[in-house]
């Protein structure tokens, strides 16, 4: 007599029952099925991105692709993104029409130094505020955090009248000293602020009893801690500075003394009508530091700007 094997029952920790036949291979299936919509999901997110991407990323290839054109065919209609006729005279004229190497150079260093004093007096600042108790201390942050609010053309004209009467126009030391001192750094203290307030506090309470002082502290512990805020705010001050462009017009007269986006304007014939081609040939180049920059440390900036809204 031949004997039938009997379905077999599995209980799941889900509290579901599941009938396995002898043979069967359901859960590959399941497994299977799974993987293949995780797949198509991811597939679908990314192209979702890239279709949002375009509007972001069509300015700036066809701020690239345009320098390659006469400037007859960046004018004409309909606009067109590849270029009929490729001519490298706008690069060309680059380094002949200004002293853009010079201007270049101007405007990385001024770029280096903002960033670096822009750590060391932001964390500084940060790290007060969100760990040293003092009177008023809330009040001063909030008039600090008040102080985005006015816009830097109010406060120029009494800016380059002090800036004038210390006998420091046309120099750089106006474009170092205000973004370190004023509104534009705001930022940046409220991104270490915000980081530092996250830190437990038994991390100090340890670091104090192996005889560590406040600064000891703050040198040997916070600041190597707050990789991802050092980021955000070498990213947003090193571009901030770095695309300056209302103050050099105000405080520099030579070209020599130029920021890069205040010596691209300038690119202008006999005429006085700007020179396209070349204007968006130097815009090219002038994003290769900032694309580097965000490259190098882009996934500690998200960390960083992600951590600004962990405590208040």
């Amino acid at each position: 007599m031949m004997r039938t094997e009997s379905p077999v029952i599995e209980m799941e920790p889900v509290d579901t029952l599941r009938v396995v036949l002898p043979g069967s291979t359901a859960p590959e299936r399941d497994s299977r099925g799974s993987r293949r919509r995780s797949r198509i999901n991811t597939v679908a997110l990314y192209a979702i991105l890239v279709i949002a991407s375009v509007p972001f990323i069509y300015p700036t290839v066809w701020m690239i692709l345009s320098a390659f054109k006469p400037t007859s065919e960046i004018f004409s209609q309909p606009p067109t993104l590849w270029p009929t006729e490729w001519t490298l005279d706008g690069f060309t004229k680059i380094f002949t029409a200004q002293p853009f190497v010079q201007q270049y150079a101007n405007s990385l260093y001024i770029a280096v130094l903002v960033t670096v004093g822009s750590l060391l007096v932001s964390s500084l600042a940060g790290y007060a505020f969100a760990r040293i108790r003092f009177p008023f201390r809330n009040a001063l942050f909030v008039i600090l955090l008040a102080s985005m609010m006015v816009p830097s053309e109010v406060t120029i004209i009494p800016i380059f009248t002090a800036v004038n009467a210390m006998g420091l126009t046309d120099t750089h030391w106006p474009l170092i000293i205000i973004p370190l001192l004023g509104p534009s750094s705001v930022v940046s203290v409220f991104i270490f602020r915000q980081y530092f307030l996250s830190l437990p506090g038994e991390l100090e309470e340890a670091a104090r009893l192996d005889g560590l002082g406040r600064v000891g502290i703050f040198a040997r512990i916070a600041f190597p801690l707050a990789r991802p805020a050092i980021a955000a705010v070498t990213i947003l001050t090193f571009l901030r500075s770095f695309n300056m462009y209302f103050e050099p017009l105000i405080f520099l007269n030579t070209p020599e003394n130029f920021t890069v986006a205040l010596g691209i304007t300038r690119y202008q014939d006999a005429y006085g009508e700007p020179l396209w081609t070349t204007q968006l040939g130097a815009a090219s180049l002038t994003v290769i530091p900032i694309l580097v920059v965000f490259l190098l440390a882009q996934r500690q900036f998200i960390e960083g700007i992600a951590g600004t809204g962990l405590k208040g």
